[in-house]
């Protein structure tokens, strides 16, 4: 009776078992187990089988996949062989198949090996909007796709969170600043539809928003205020972290926003700000290195351009076909060194030397706003002082003059050097110009003129020149010339570029990146969506944020990520748009710790490192908000640049107001990180980062106790308690809470805190202090729930 039993309940459980989805289920089996040696990559495909293309997968002759046979397919044969020498995958590689994955892969083949194009590289499509048991749950557009999910899975979706966390939330997500508690209460007073989304106007209106989102986009471009190779000098390229603060607070659309930074100097007309965004070619590492070979660093250049924007915009891998094709996906050897040649035309060969910061023409100097009213003032003023023949004239004998000055002292005292009699010439010439007085009056305004000019910033820019000859090279090697000559274009599977031009420029990739029509702006928005949903939930929808492909997990909601991706287009590529429609959702409002029974897809987690300091100093008071600027420099540990050579150097502290700007504006030495920001999981920029680890280390304790910066908050904020928090410990205790929290302290926490006081009566600043750490410290402090 028994043995019936079994023989039912299979019988039963094989009928009832799910259809399988290609694309979910089997496709990331073949990329990790079997394309290495069945997939793109012509050189290294083994027994001319190929398993990423449905025709020669089903090839009649090879019978490696015999649609609904799979007693008569070789695959079904070879993963459950005994010998070693026929068993697939091989044994030496160290990827056997599980027993589910065999399982998985004989259950598709026996329902007929339904094939299905890879999901990242087929353009999202509008999908109906499911079906829902609750439909009084919500009637935003986004969440019946989130609860069809939660109730297929048997769940009910969690309930919103209370008005204080929901408060902290849309502070946290869009300013990376705590609220200011008056805001809380109001909130809290009121948290009805209409008060939500005024909280979602104002902060989109705050200049913190830029910031916000700056500090995740500087990481996908790998920004950085250094070199990276060899002696990690300082480069000029702070102007474009700016820009890229000022175009998120201006609401750029996403598709002027890739031209600008891709292909800024070539734009018509193209703008001081324009050129400064063009800045983004000029984001990698160098080497500044004497003796380097420049033809490798030329290889090393392009290929890192190839590995950032085909990250940054593509969530494609496309670095990986620089010495062969792809292994998991599509992208060939000539589709890597095609993509590299749009930046051939970069001048950045060369520059060597232990100049600090170095230096990396094409350079522009940007002046602030009132720098630059005062430079117009004294032009004016100038203009006005001599006709404008003779300030001509002046200018171009200044320009003579420091030139010759310079000539004179290179050579020293060779009695042959021309310049003295020239300088002696052009003294002359001075005065039959205008009387000296007049002269002497041009100069101070002159001088005047090149004080303020002296105080602008230098950043680095492109500039188009005659683009250098891109070859394929083989096997990736640089002193390999034997490689076809390739011209710029796009990844063939994907497309091309149609123009009537001889040579396709940087200006078409932008386009062609953003393009929705011709190019590839739909996938490319599925990337953005994705990496949006990241920011707001704490995971993307497709888990893995830099890879679409092969090797990268599928998406858990395609039909919720593919209407995303469409909602950003119709909206025009407006960020702030788009992000308030996600805020407004009920999916996003969900509480993080749902009771048993209840899924939500919000995730609890510790804000980012740059917040974490912001956070700190917002609440002690020290906070100093100004926006943009030369980065910063603030106390770290003695000795730090200690193995920091090429030249050596020590790290100087700034003083004043610096020292409490927000973490965004801390220079970024790649070697070595501030380590308060390498503690808190930031990344060096080396090299394009998605999504930040979230680790939980004894560093990350000791920093928020003992880093000088903290130690300032925590005494500042003690005497912020002191001065503003009342005149009772239990005052006191309620207002650090609520300037921290939120919310008052519970009775365990009071009693907790009170015993960490020295004094009966404590009402001095040093009193208050280990309250301030204590409470600066908590876990609930730097958590974005």
């Amino acid at each position: 009776m028994r043995i019936y039993f079994h023989i039912l309940f299979f019988v039963l459980a094989s009928f009832c078992q799910a259809a399988l989805d290609f694309n979910r289920d089997v496709r990331p089996i073949l990329s990790d187990k079997c394309f290495a040696c069945h997939g793109p990559d012509e050189e290294g495909r083994k027994a001319d089988l190929r398993l990423d293309i449905e025709s020669e997968a089903k090839n009649d002759e090879l019978m490696a996949i015999v649609a609904g046979s799979p007693e008569d397919s070789e695959m079904v044969y070879r993963i459950h062989s005994g010998e070693e020498d026929e068993l697939m995958p091989p044994p030496e590689i160290g990827k056997p198949l599980t027993k589910k994955e065999k399982q998985i892969l004989e259950q598709w083949i026996k329902e007929g090996a339904k094939w299905a194009d890879h999901w990242a590289y087929v353009p999202p499509v509008d999908h109906p909007t499911p079906e829902v048991k609750d439909k009084q749950w919500s009637t935003h557009w986004i969440d019946p796709f989130a609860l069809a999910d939660i109730e297929k899975r048997n769940f009910r979706p969690a309930k919103e969170a209370d008005p204080v966390t929901l408060v902290r939330r849309l502070h946290f997500d869009l300013t990376g600043l705590p609220p200011a508690p008056e805001v809380v209460q109001s909130f809290a007073s009121d948290p009805s539809e209409k008060a939500y989304s005024r909280i979602i106007e104002d902060l989109l209106g705050s200049p913190h928003f830029g910031e916000r989102l700056a500090t995740y986009w500087l990481d996908l471009v790998r920004y950085a205020d250094t070199v990276g190779y060899h002696g990690d000098q300082p480069h000029n390229i702070s102007p474009y972290r700016d820009w890229v603060i000022q175009a998120f607070n201006n609401n750029i659309p996403f598709d002027q926003f890739t031209r600008e930074q891709l292909a800024g100097d070539l734009l018509p007309g193209s703008t001081t700000q324009q050129k400064v965004a063009s800045g983004y070619n000029r984001l990698l590492q160098t080497t500044h290195e004497g003796g380097l070979q420049l033809k490798e660093y030329d290889a090393i250049y392009a290929a890192d351009r190839v590995r950032n924007v085909s990250e940054v915009w593509m969530g494609a891998t496309v670095g990986c076909a620089q010495c062969h094709d792809h292994k998991y996906d599509p992208y060939t050897i000539k589709d890597h060194y095609a993509l590299a040649s749009f930046f051939s035309d970069l001048g950045d060969r060369g520059f060597n030397g232990n100049s600090l910061p170095t230096k990396r023409p094409p350079e522009i100097q940007i002046f602030s706003p009132e720098q630059q009213a005062r430079i117009d003032s004294l032009t004016q003023e100038i203009t006005m002082a001599l006709p404008r023949e003779i300030v001509l004239g002046i200018n171009a004998l200044d320009h003579n003059r420091t030139q010759f000055t310079s000539q004179l002292k290179k050579a020293k005292n060779n009695k042959k050097a021309p310049w003295k009699k020239k300088l002696a010439e052009l003294e002359t010439k001075y005065l039959e110009l205008t009387d000296q007085a007049s002269i002497d009056r041009y100069r101070k305004l002159v001088g005047k003129k090149k004080k303020v000019e002296n105080q602008g910033i230098w950043t680095m820019v492109s500039r188009a020149v005659k683009p250098r000859t891109m070859r394929v090279l083989p096997r990736g090697n640089w002193m390999d010339d034997s490689g076809p000559v390739v011209l710029p274009s796009v990844p063939k599977f994907l497309g091309s570029i149609q123009s009537d031009k001889e040579r396709l420029s940087r200006l078409d990739l932008a386009n062609w990146l953003t393009d929705t029509e011709n190019g590839i702006g739909l996938i490319n928005a599925r990337v953005l969506a994705n990496r949006l949903w990241y920011l707001f939930f704490g995971k993307g929808l497709a888990p893995d944020l830099t890879d679409f492909g092969g090797q990268g997990t599928p998406p858990e909601h395609p039909e919720l990520l593919d209407r995303l991706a469409l909602s950003l287009v119709e909206k025009k590529w407006n960020l702030k748009v788009f992000i308030k429609d996600i805020l407004l959702s009920r999916t996003y409002r969900q509480a993080t710790l749902p009771p048993a029974g209840y899924q939500s897809y919000q995730i609890a987690r510790r804000l980012p490192a740059e917040f974490v300091r912001d956070n700190t100093l917002a609440i002690s008071g020290l906070l100093v908000p100004t926006i943009g600027g030369p980065s910063v420099k603030p106390m770290q540990p003695a000795g730090y640049y200690r193995h920091l050579n090429f030249p050596p150097r020590k790290y100087q502290t700034d003083k004043g107001k610096s020292l409490w700007r927000r973490g965004l504006y801390v220079h970024w030495q790649r070697q070595f990180l501030h380590p308060m920001l390498k503690a808190f999981d930031a990344p060096s920029r080396e090299e394009c980062s998605a999504e930040r680890p979230q680790s939980n280390t004894p560093l990350a304790a000791l920093v928020l106790l003992n880093d000088p910066t903290f130690l300032e908050a925590a005494k500042f904020f003690a005497k912020k308690i002191v001065s503003s928090g009342g005149s009772s410990i239990k005052e006191r205790l309620t207002y650090a809470f609520r300037q921290a929290l939120s919310r008052p302290p519970d009775a365990f926490e009071q009693k907790t805190l009170a015993a960490l006081f020295d004094s009966q009566v404590p009402s001095t600043e040093e009193d208050w202090t280990p309250v301030a750490r204590a409470v600066l410290n908590l876990a609930e402090t730097n958590l974005r729930r």
